[in-house]
């Protein structure tokens, strides 16, 4: 029912800063940097977190391969998931077409419509369960997310808390509008009550660990890191963060040999590819220049 863990862009918003490569490296030693340009939560976003659920969503489903097959081409073919989906519900296909029709919304570029039409499949479905209405407003809030309206994405975030405060998963989402707006400790504090919850998600430690890291407490950022990699020691975005931490306090080996094992486990990935550019700033003279930390979500 709910999706597998993104989030979108998570904190990409946490990248504390761009390092443009200047020239080859030569012998002397690089400047300490702040953190690379790419970081562990930005590469987690996009793999652990698709933006929206693509299966079903339990309200009910009457025709459960059709749904199946709709959502799948609105992630792949959103135009004509799009077309079958209202198609679909003039012939009765109810919420279920409706949902299809707000995924493929999303999915082919139009968030702002998606975000409206999530919220209002919410509050017609208000005689269903807390729970189903709450993972729509979570997905309502991811699509607000992408439009990058964050006051709207925060709001219905907060609404489907509301409705099921127990969900691990809606604490992280709204953790990540908050980071989004830079509002870092509530983002922490909302990733806390995820782990209370769920005390071994570790791509949830990898997210507090980046935040850790942009309010400068690089020692629970650590603290963080370490036990998300004994709870998954194959977790790439977390030896991406790993190598992060490594290169700000100056330990140049350190990082990029968990910048290659990065490499090892996600080599197609966007952990891959955040790597990919970490490693090869290291092979320049790298002089740090300031950047928004928004680098919207993957």
């Amino acid at each position: 029912m709910r999706r597998r863990p993104t989030l979108v862009k998570f904190l990409a918003l946490l990248a504390m800063a761009m390092l443009p490569a200047t020239g080859l490296a030569q012998t002397a030693p690089l400047p300490p940097p702040p953190a690379p340009a790419v970081s562990a939560a930005s590469a987690l976003a996009p793999t652990t977190r698709p933006a929206v659920q693509a299966g079903p969503v339990g309200f009910g489903l009457q025709d459960v391969g059709a749904y199946e097959r709709c959502v799948g081409h609105a992630q792949t073919a959103p135009a004509a998931a799009f077309e079958e989906a209202q198609a679909w519900r003039t012939r009765g296909g109810g919420n279920q077409a409706r949902h299809c029709a707000a995924l493929a919304m999303l999915h082919g570029g139009a968030a702002e419509l998606a975000g409206e039409e999530l919220e209002k499949l919410a509050q017609d479905m208000r005689n269903q369960s807390p729970v189903l209405r709450a993972e729509i407003l979570a997905q309502a809030a991811r699509a607000w997310l992408t439009a990058d309206d964050l006051p709207r994405a925060r709001q219905a975030a907060t609404a489907a808390l509301r409705l099921n405060p127990g969900s691990a998963e809606i604490w992280i989402d709204r953790a990540e509008m908050l980071a989004a707006a830079r509002s870092y400790w509530e983002a922490v504090d909302d990733l806390n009550r995820a782990l209370e919850i769920d005390p071994r998600r570790a791509e949830a430690l990898v997210f507090r660990a980046s935040a850790y890291r942009h309010l400068d407490a690089v020692e629970l950022a650590r603290e963080d890191i370490d036990r998300a990699m004994k709870i998954a020691p194959r977790l790439a975005e977390a030896w991406l963060e790993r190598g992060i931490l490594n290169r700000m306090k100056g330990d140049v080996p350190a990082a990029r040999r968990d910048w290659l094992q990065v490499l090892v486990l996600d080599p197609e990935g966007p952990a891959g590819d955040a790597a990919r550019d970490n490693i090869e700033r290291l092979e320049f003279k790298l002089e740090p220049a300031t950047t928004s930390p928004r680098a919207p979500r993957r």
